[in-house]
């Protein structure tokens, strides 16, 4: 009877194997499955400590949020920065509103409120990184 196929992170694959340099790492996000997070954005997990062999204290994730569509508002209890690579949007902090386009880089600081919306006419794309790591017990959905 054969295993059923899992998805192995890449480096733990190598290793397995013999192969590869365990202080080099490379991930692609089409190596990690998307899934619809909490506030509605479709994520890829591509660095977390807790599921990489990887002294990190952040994860980072890449992002997509469809033309019209809107996130959740939500609040972390950890610092998020945002690196947009493609679309355009408006990024709600609080009662701040900023708009965001490819190239932008937004900080968002412990517990502030937020809300991501595509205005335009193509998928926002974007990675997140949270410091420390994100945890699902530092996020809340607020609506």
């Amino acid at each position: 009877m054969r295993k059923p196929l899992t998805v192995q992170c890449p480096l733990h694959f190598a290793l397995s194997r013999g192969e590869g340099n365990p202080s080099v790492f490379k991930v692609r996000p089409s190596d990690r499955p998307e899934f619809l997070a909490g506030d509605q954005t479709r994520l890829r997990e591509i660095l977390h400590p807790a599921k990489h062999p990887l002294k990190l204290g952040y994860s980072l994730a890449h992002g997509t949020l469809g033309p019209g569509q809107r996130s959740k508002w939500h609040v972390l209890e950890t610092s998020e920065v945002y690196y947009f690579l493609a679309g355009q949007g408006r990024f709600m902090i609080g009662d701040e509103v900023t708009s965001v386009e490819a190239g932008t880089t937004l900080y968002v600081p412990p517990g502030g409120k937020q809300s991501l919306e595509n205005i335009g006419s193509e998928n926002i794309e974007f990675l997140c990184l949270v410091d420390p790591a994100w945890k699902s017990e530092d996020e809340r959905i607020l609506e």
